[in-house]
């Protein structure tokens, strides 16, 4: 094995590190939120405020990272920003006004953005050098982090989420800090340059449409962490069986995620997107039309199993524009993710539940109608 090629293997580790990271530290402040709000005394209302504060943070952060994530600039990016989001949320952890909240919150979401962009940035230039699809594995590390970090917080129940928050900062700090010489050497190589008629006419469109797409995907991971457990629970199901249809949509995110490289491999993005898309349609309208528990599980499962292949192939497609282009369809995306829940609610309250999650069923087939369009030529 020749030096390059040991050089963008640890390459392909360290990202994989930085993904599991951020989605460790992400799920561990989401399932103590309870104990944030209980530490502040805050309404529904405050709290509210305080995500909103994470979720603007994040779109700026987005943004920010859109500009700076440069390859010249990638290793002193991700280092930094990543020690800045361990340190926002060990402060989280000691906040106990709604203004200091505020203010970590807004810290918290911005390194968040800005780390996203970096680390897909990253990965699109570590997959560009490999020459084949890595970027599911990449984003399944960030799978297996959330549920990694979801478990350490319902193992720590007991344990104040001020400890918690600061073990997982000053672990993911460690974690940076001792990566520092490799991520300093990380490997990789741009995309090759667009034609001038293609960057004039071509790019815009199809980065709208990608990031239209990464919306509507996003949407249903929303609709999965907000209202699965809440579908499950009205069908006379257990708390305990109820919350765990997020896990195994999550189980089954995952799972797609490891084994999503070898099919792009095979059959390219278009079709691994497209297949999965019309599966995720299937099995969530099918799920939510039985009306019964085995079959809501099993549907936000296939649900999970479906889309798990499509954020990355956006993101690869993105990032064959720079990483402006990665921003772009992030910040898109990330407004179904937020915006997403809110609306199922809204529809809800105007129909049925059931009725409502048929939403980011169709948005899963309009998405498999448009997989080729978006997504040709783009599998490395």
């Amino acid at each position: 094995m020749s030096h390059s090629d040991v050089a963008l293997r640890r390459s392909r580790v360290l990202l994989t590190g930085y993904f599991l990271g951020l989605g460790v530290e992400m799920a561990v402040w989401g399932a103590r939120m309870p104990a944030v709000q209980h530490a502040a005394h805050l309404t529904t209302g405050s709290l509210s405020l305080v995500l909103l504060a994470a979720a603007a943070g994040m779109v700026a952060g987005l943004q920010a990272g859109g500009r700076l994530a440069r390859p010249e600039r990638l290793p002193v990016l991700l280092i930094g920003v990543a020690v800045a989001l361990a340190a926002a949320l060990a402060l989280l952890g000691q906040c106990r006004t709604l203004a200091s909240l505020l203010a970590a919150a807004l810290v918290f979401g911005a390194a968040h953005g800005v780390l996203d962009v970096a680390a897909n940035t990253g990965a699109v230039r570590c997959q560009n050098a490999y020459g084949m699809p890595i970027m599911s594995s990449l984003h399944a590390a960030y799978s297996i982090g959330a549920l990694i970090g979801a478990a350490l917080a319902a193992a720590t129940a007991g344990t104040a989420h001020s400890t918690l928050f600061l073990a997982a900062g000053a672990t993911l700090t460690v974690g940076v800090l001792a990566a520092v010489p490799r991520t300093l050497t990380l490997s990789g190589t741009d995309p090759a340059p667009l034609s001038p008629h293609e960057g004039r006419h071509r790019t815009p469109g199809r980065v709208w449409l990608l990031g239209a797409l990464a919306a509507a995907s996003l949407l249903g991971e929303g609709a999965a962490a907000d209202w699965a457990a809440v579908h499950v629970h009205a069908l006379h199901a257990g708390t305990a069986l109820a919350a765990s249809s997020f896990a195994l949509y999550s189980t089954g995110m995952a799972i797609g995620r490891l084994t999503g490289d070898r099919l792009t491999t095979r059959f390219g993005a278009p079709v691994v997107v497209r297949v999965g898309a019309l599966l995720a349609a299937t099995g969530l309208a099918t799920g939510v039309l039985a009306d019964t528990v085995p079959a809501a599980l099993a549907g936000w499962t296939v649900f999970g199993l479906g889309l798990s292949g499509t954020v990355p192939s956006l993101i690869t497609a993105a990032g064959t524009h720079g990483p402006r282009a990665v921003a772009t369809v992030s910040v898109t995306g990330y407004l179904g993710l937020l915006t997403g829940p809110a609306l199922i609610g809204a529809l809800a309250s105007i129909t049925t539940l059931p009725t409502a999650l048929l939403l980011p069923a169709l948005l899963a087939a309009a998405l498999a109608a448009l997989a080729r369009r978006a997504l040709e030529n783009t599998t490395p």
